[in-house]
Formats: structure tokens, sequence, C-alpha cells
């Protein structure tokens, strides 16, 4: 009888195996997207050019007011993607500015891989800080975000999925999405970080929004928490 119970036992611990071994293969496929990435940057050195930290992709957004059309995501286009500071400049020139832009339009620039949307898997845990701008000031402020978040610059960056502009009628809304809103020491210093990168005044108030509240009240910007 005690070698049948062994190999019972034995039988039990091999059949547990694969999910042991789940999350080796999750940080295998980590592995391999950070050496994909090296692989890219050296590649671009290699050739002259100054290769950012991580590829960016510009994302659009234009929705006709006063009709029923496809649903948000079917409206969301892809522009162009960009890993270098040169491929950046040359996109960023031919961008249209947030002046000529119609109401309501929105415009994404987020790591690649990552959508623009509240139900993506790096974004449905997270939430977002809103500012809310007069469209006479606008434009300089959404230049300011983009280049900060080119050049890395935000505190807790890898938190960060990407920042968005959304052209209103009545005003210009700046956001930045981050991937963990229950972290309440990062978000507050991704808060202090974006003040402090773009020089906003204290008469500007920034409010947050997890996206789990979006999706619940299937809204971007009401109902926010007032954060200072």
């Amino acid at each position: 009888m005690e070698p049948a119970a062994e190999r019972k036992v034995s039988e039990q611990e091999e059949q547990m195996q694969p999910s042991q071994d789940a999350p080796t293969a999750h940080v295998e496929e980590e592995d391999e997207a950070e050496v994909e990435e090296n692989e890219r940057r050296n590649g671009e050195l290699k050739a002259g050019l100054h290769p950012l930290r991580r590829k960016l992709v510009l994302w659009y957004t234009r929705r006709t007011p006063g009709t029923r059309s496809q649903s948000y995501e079917d409206n969301i286009r892809k522009i162009v993607d960009f890993s270098t500071v040169e491929s950046f400049w040359v996109c960023y020139c031919h961008l249209a500015r947030p002046s000529s832009l119609p109401s309501p339009t929105d415009l994404h620039l987020f790591k690649e891989g990552v959508r623009p949307l509240w139900e993506d898997p790096a974004n449905r845990s997270g939430g977002k800080w809103i500012i809310r701008f007069k469209k006479a000031v606008s434009a300089r402020f959404w230049e300011d975000l983009v280049l900060v978040l080119v050049g890395d610059q935000l505190d807790y960056s890898d938190d960060v999925c990407g920042v968005v502009l959304s052209c209103r009628f009545n005003e210009d809304i700046l956001s930045v999405w981050n991937r963990n809103a229950s972290d309440h020491q990062a978000v507050m210093t991704l808060r202090d970080s974006i003040k402090r990168h773009l020089k906003l005044p204290h008469t500007y108030l920034m409010e947050y929004k997890p996206h789990d509240a979006s999706l619940r009240d299937n809204s971007s910007y009401r109902n926010t928490w007032l954060r200072g």
C-alpha cells in the first residue's frame, strides 16, 4: 500500500506543476520584450539616431456632435508611431495645433502596446489626472506635456500610460493616465510631478478619476475627485 500512496502523491505534485510555471512564463514574456527594446535602441544608436526609452503611438478620435455613431473604440484611429527624437519632431511639426482642431476631438499619445481605452489591461486598474484650460493657453501646456512624456521625465514614469488632449466647445482638457489608481503615493507624486514640469499656476485645480468610475458612469470628466 505504501508505494501506491507515494505514487498518488507524486501524481498530484505533477498536476500542480503547470500552475507553478505560469508566473515564470509571464516573466519570460517581459524579458523578451525588454530584449526587443534593447535591440531597437542599439540599432537606432548605430544609425546615428537618438532613441527614446519607449516607443510611443499617437491616436486620434473625432466624433460628430448630435449623432449616434459607432462605439468609442471604433472611432479611435492610429496616426503614427515613433521611437526616436528625430522621428518625434518630424511627426510633431506636422501635427495640428489645438486651436485648429474641431470639437469634440481627442489626441492620445500613449506607450506602444497600450490602447487609449479604459478597458485596456494596462489601464483598467488605473485612472487619470485631469486639468482644464482656456483655449487661449492650452496649446502651450499640451506641448509641454508631450515633451515631458517623450522625455520620460515624470516621476513614477513606469506607471504612466499616456497623455490626452480633449478639445471641447468651451475648454480644452489635458489628462495623464496611470496604471494603478489604488497606489496613493504614486498617484499623488505623479500629480506633483505634473505641476512641477508644467509650471502650473496655483489657480489651476487638478482632478483625479479612476477608470472603473468612468466605466460605471460612462464619462471621462464628470464626477471627478478634486485634489488641488
